[in-house]
């Protein structure tokens, strides 16, 4: 693989069919009956372009659930898409804080943005330094809670990077923020932020590529300028305004308090190779001789995700979704059968 096609790799492709998936960070493997009888609900509506209407009424139910104002907000097909639109908001240099997601520098990359890589430290428990982020930078990219450290930085750190220029905006990768419970240290809503959230995740829709960007208005009209017409589906408009609802947001509450007692559960179990204070559904795990693990684990059906595709990491870094404690018993046995092996 060349360095590109490394940045390009994600969890998915480890996941082959067939392969019990612990490499993939979604929950339940399907949406939750509602939202998809909202969505079938919302198939009669396909014969006619998605509307101004239907796009404000999203908007304004993204706004109501965090605080801000419909103006400040804008629909996106998932994180991915934003990050493609990234480079819009940059003037002259990008810093991004690794390891984590690497679609936003490939994004930025592929535009033509000089990068600079933040690399935090693995014997610092992946902390984030502010003092380390280059001056000069004015598009600053930090994902929080991290894929796939699980490192969950504290707003106030991230505050100080987005306040140390007037014309320095930190774009934060919150995709899996709504897993934590009470979303703390979120950003959305801050000055001088672009807070990037995705459905993905807690909602088991990534055939649907939903999500949406929070910044101030002329920053969600840097972002969006020359955008195509009807940039998202109907389909889209109305699983982020059912997903922003008082009954989706208790869900997600709920399902964070599991996903937390779930992975702490498998954090005592890997508590030899797990890497930091994970805080997120995923693990971040260090095995020696980690490649042939993979492989090995492969072999006996378990997906687990790479961990060298990530700048700063190697291949004996594996990420490790979490699942409930009897999904996660054939992948403790199958580790510690590999590990024992080597041994």
């Amino acid at each position: 693989m060349t360095s590109d096609d490394l940045l390009r790799h994600h969890g998915d492709v480890d996941a082959a069919p067939g392969l019990v998936d612990f490499a993939v960070n979604v929950r339940g493997g399907r949406p939750p009956e509602w939202l998809l009888e909202r969505l079938v609900g919302a198939l009669g509506r396909v014969g006619v372009y998605p509307s101004a209407a239907d796009d404000l009424r999203a908007r304004e139910a993204v706004a109501a659930r965090h605080g801000c104002e419909p103006e400040a907000v804008v629909v996106l097909n998932g994180s991915a898409e934003g990050f493609s639109l990234v480079p819009r908001v940059v003037e002259s240099r990008a810093a991004v804080v690794h390891p984590q997601f690497t679609e936003p520098e490939v994004a930025l990359r592929s535009a033509g943005v000089p990068v600079h890589r933040v690399l935090l430290d693995q014997e610092d428990g992946f902390r984030l330094h502010p003092d380390r982020v280059p001056q000069d930078a004015d598009l600053v990219v930090i994902g929080n809670p991290t894929n796939p450290t699980s490192t969950l930085h504290p707003a106030d750190a991230i505050r100080e990077i987005a306040s140390a220029s007037n014309t320095r905006t930190v774009l934060v990768d919150e995709a899996f923020m709504d897993a934590i419970p009470g979303e703390p240290e979120t950003l959305a809503g801050e000055p001088n932020t672009l807070v990037f959230r995705s459905l993905t995740k807690t909602w088991a829709l990534p055939g649907l590529r939903a999500g949406y960007a929070i910044g101030h208005p002329d920053l969600i009209t840097r972002l969006t300028a020359n955008r195509p017409q009807w940039p998202v589906s109907t389909l889209v408009l109305e699983a982020v305004t059912a997903c922003c609802e008082v009954p989706a947001l208790a869900e997600s509450e709920i399902a964070a308090l599991d996903s937390q007692a779930h992975r702490e559960a498998l954090q005592v179990e890997l508590a030899d190779f797990v890497l930091g204070d994970p805080r997120a559904p995923f693990l971040l795990i260090q095995v020696p001789d980690g490649e042939r693990v993979r492989s090995a684990l492969r072999d006996r059906g378990i997906a687990v995700r790479r961990g060298d595709t990530f700048p700063g990491l190697g291949p004996d870094h594996l990420r490790v979704a979490v699942r409930s404690p009897g999904e996660c018993e054939p992948l403790i046995a199958a580790l510690r059968a590999e590990l024992e092996v080597r041994s």
